[in-house]
């Protein structure tokens, strides 16, 4: 069997298989090789190997296997690093002399081969270029023997070298590889979207990367169900709505709108589904995800799902609903303690009150309308509580009780002042709902002759309170009212001015 070693040159856009012939090169060595342009400095990329005939006849076909002359040393290495250097400095003559002539062709670089007796111009074009004056003009700016060579875009963007979308080296740069066709379909195949921008590269054409992934992409949907279509799951039926086809996995979403993602592999075929197959000659194709699928999922709503049909089924009793999760027990409140005793402390009940320690009952107070949240009478025999009356209410008791004595010795009228929730005295004349009381007139007529008076006395005219303070000397002088015209009715607002004013 040939023993080849494959070597990997500047402007070549694919690997060369030489024979190593003894030289014992190996991978990342230099070495000088001869071609059918002349000798050539190229790297080694691969070790030594054995191939077959067949492979040797598929690879190079009816070409001669050229053998390695020996491996670069210093010098070799040195020389070429001047022959690079000389054809980067030649480019710009390139260029001028392609500009000037007026072809439609693009330069792309000079390459000086190794015996330094030959230069290769390499430029771009669309279409076939008469080049004979050119070539003339660049042997005598270069002095050596001129080799025109066409190249494409592809092969333009593998010598020029670049980045793709991926943010890596172009994959015609960085690898020994060949150009093999691409294809729209290709793209298509692998779901991804027509845009002439992301599915192109460098060069213009289409990316070499889409056919690293195309087989793959096409044996899986080969093997796998159609998109959208119906499957069966224990949870209803479901629809085939994404692939991952680097993971082998399909997205499938149920009638309750819940995704799951399944493995191909996972997936059963039914047995309408082999006949079908056996009917039209094509492959089988699952179409059923089975209940010890769903079950390793770790899915939390697939297995709450799972239960509930499990529970719908009769397989798991309905689980008996806890008393604690029904019944709330209520805390009682924490009384305020009484004015006379002290609070208790924390942790320690309340001291019951006399009426509780006798009886061994609780009174609850009731509240009637109009009450004002009087307090209630106590027990006969329980002592009655002494409570704190207001001002204006403890002369209204002391007159009533009084009787007559008020009416021979007469006091000074005490000034009613009626204060936010007293309701006009009304918890202390009664418990009679409000608006079932009597009147004011006849309050102040049952109170006793004597307050009855003095309150005919304050609403008594001036002429008859004068004469009776003129027949009962000594006593008080009632207060009267004023009376002060406004404007527009006759008065002047003044004490002596007419309009029914009074003057005292």
């Amino acid at each position: 069997m040939p023993t080849v070693i494959p070597v990997k040159f500047t402007y070549a856009a694919r690997d060369l298989w030489f024979d190593p012939a003894g030289t014992g090169a190996q991978e990342g060595d230099h070495v000088i090789c001869r071609t059918e342009r002349g000798q050539e400095i190229g790297l080694v990329t691969e070790d030594a190997r054995e191939v077959s005939p067949e492979e040797l006849e598929q690879t190079i076909g009816h070409a001669t296997l050229r053998d390695v002359v020996r491996i670069a040393t210093d010098e070799d290495l040195d020389r070429a690093d001047e022959l690079a250097r000389r054809g980067e400095e030649s480019m710009p003559a390139f260029r001028r002399h392609v500009e000037a002539s007026g072809l439609d062709m693009k330069p792309v670089g000079v390459e000086y081969l190794f015996d330094g007796e030959k230069a290769v111009c390499y430029f771009a074009a669309e279409e076939r270029v008469d080049f004979r004056q050119l070539v003339r003009d660049l042997s005598r700016e270069f002095h050596v023997r001129i080799d025109m060579r066409q190249i494409g875009v592809r092969e333009e963007a593998a010598i020029v070298g670049g980045y793709g979308h991926c943010g890596q080296e172009l994959c015609c740069r960085r690898f020994a590889m060949s150009f093999d066709p691409v294809s729209i379909r290709m793209a298509k195949e692998q779901d991804l979207p027509l845009n002439s921008t992301k599915i192109s590269g460098a060069c213009g054409r289409l990316m070499c990367c889409l056919r690293y992934e195309f087989e793959a992409y096409r044996d899986f949907k080969s093997r796998a169900p159609k998109r959208n279509a119906v499957i069966d799951t224990p949870l209803g039926k479901a629809k085939i709505i994404e692939y991952d086809t680097p993971k082998e996995r399909l997205t499938l979403r149920l009638e309750s709108g819940k995704q799951l993602r399944v493995a191909l592999a996972d997936m059963t075929a039914s047995e309408a589904a082999h006949k079908k197959s056996e009917e039209l000659g094509c492959p089988c194709r699952p179409d059923t995800v089975t209940r010890e699928v769903l079950d390793r999922l770790d899915s939390p709503d697939v297995q709450m799902a799972l239960a509930e049909l499990d529970r719908k089924n009769g397989v798991v009793p309905e689980p008996a609903p806890d008393a604690s999760d029904i019944f709330v027990e209520t805390k009682r409140k924490r009384r305020r303690a009484s004015s006379g005793a002290p609070a208790p402390e924390k942790g320690e009940r309340p001291a019951a009150t006399a009426s509780t320690e006798e009886t061994g009952t609780r009174r609850r107070r009731k509240r009637r309308p109009g009450d004002g949240g009087a307090p209630a009478q106590p027990a006969p025999e329980a002592q009655p509580a002494v409570t704190r009356r207001r001002r204006h209410h403890q002369a209204a008791d002391a007159a009533a009780t009084d009787g007559g004595q008020a009416a021979q010795a007469p006091q000074q009228p005490v000034k009613r002042t009626r204060r936010p929730g007293d309701k006009g005295g009304q918890a202390a004349q009664g418990s009679a709902p409000r608006g079932m009381q009597p009147s004011r007139r006849k309050r102040t007529s049952q109170q006793g002759g004597a307050q009855g008076e003095k309150g005919q006395q304050r609403r008594a005219p001036q002429h008859m309170a004068g004469g009776q303070q003129g027949s009962e000397p000594g006593a008080p002088k009632p207060r009267r009212r004023r009376r002060r015209g406004g404007r527009g009715k006759g008065g002047t607002g003044s004490e002596g001015g007419s309009g029914g004013g009074l003057a005292e």
